[in-house]
């Protein structure tokens, strides 16, 4: 995929990750850092388990990118919580 495409499916997995985690955004720049790992991470775990993982702007792709997001804030949100205290 090219970069631009790598930058809107993180934007929109972060955002909807952010959204279903923490109920809201973590910022433009934040939420496509980790909506980009977000998809990075679960294109690898769907390719452990035997399925395509993002493969472009498809729903597809961003519903993987989502679930990538998702682990990728919560562990996000455990390291930070652990430092603050």
């Amino acid at each position: 995929m090219s970069i631009i495409a790598w930058l809107v499916v993180g934007l929109i997995a972060g955002w909807i990750g952010s959204m279903i985690v923490n109920r809201n955004g973590e910022g433009v720049v934040m939420d496509i850092v980790l909506g980009v790992v977000g998809a990075l991470v679960g294109g690898f775990i769907f390719q452990a388990i035997g399925h395509s993982g993002v493969t472009g702007i498809n729903l597809y792709s961003i519903g993987v990118a989502v679930i990538g997001s998702i682990i990728v804030l919560l562990v996000y949100h455990a390291v930070v919580r652990r430092r603050t205290y």
